[in-house]
């Protein structure tokens, strides 16, 4: 059974906006991405995770229900992200947004391919047949590059 949630953001459509050239070459390479969400009582949760794109629209990252980043970005769709370049660190983007969507479509496809982007390896090795796996989808509100 699959399921997709969309949430709405904070922006009016058209004030997105795009992935220059340079910000999709630095998440194509395997560069960790820092995700921050917001948790119940207001604190911040930042955690590492594999990052991807969708066009020059929208960021990605796969992660499981059940974790703590997904059921705070299910509760308030905020989130900002950090990517730096990890052979020069000075090299990085960071991205405020809103989560538009939290789907198990294609999370299994996505989550081998970045497991052959991030670990050289076809299939994602850790997957366990209890965990359902989600792509977040990131609509960026705010780009900085370096």
């Amino acid at each position: 059974m699959s399921q997709t949630q969309t949430i709405r953001g904070n922006k009016k459509e058209g004030e997105e906006k795009r992935l220059s050239k340079e910000v999709i070459e630095l998440i194509e390479q395997p560069n960790f991405g820092h995700v921050a969400t917001i948790n119940k009582d207001g604190s911040i949760h930042v955690t590492p995770v594999w990052v991807d794109h969708e066009g020059e629209k929208y960021i990605l990252f796969n992660s499981a229900y059940g974790r703590r980043k997904i059921r705070n970005l299910e509760r308030d769709s905020r989130v900002g992200i950090s990517i730096a370049d990890q052979t020069n660190p000075y090299h990085y983007i960071s991205i405020t947004g809103s989560v538009v969507q939290i789907s198990n479509e294609q999370a299994d496809p996505q989550i081998d391919k970045l497991a052959k982007k991030y670990l050289g390896k076809d299939k994602y090795p850790w997957r366990s047949p209890t965990e359902r796996r989600a792509v977040v989808k990131i609509l960026p509100e705010w780009i900085h590059f370096q």
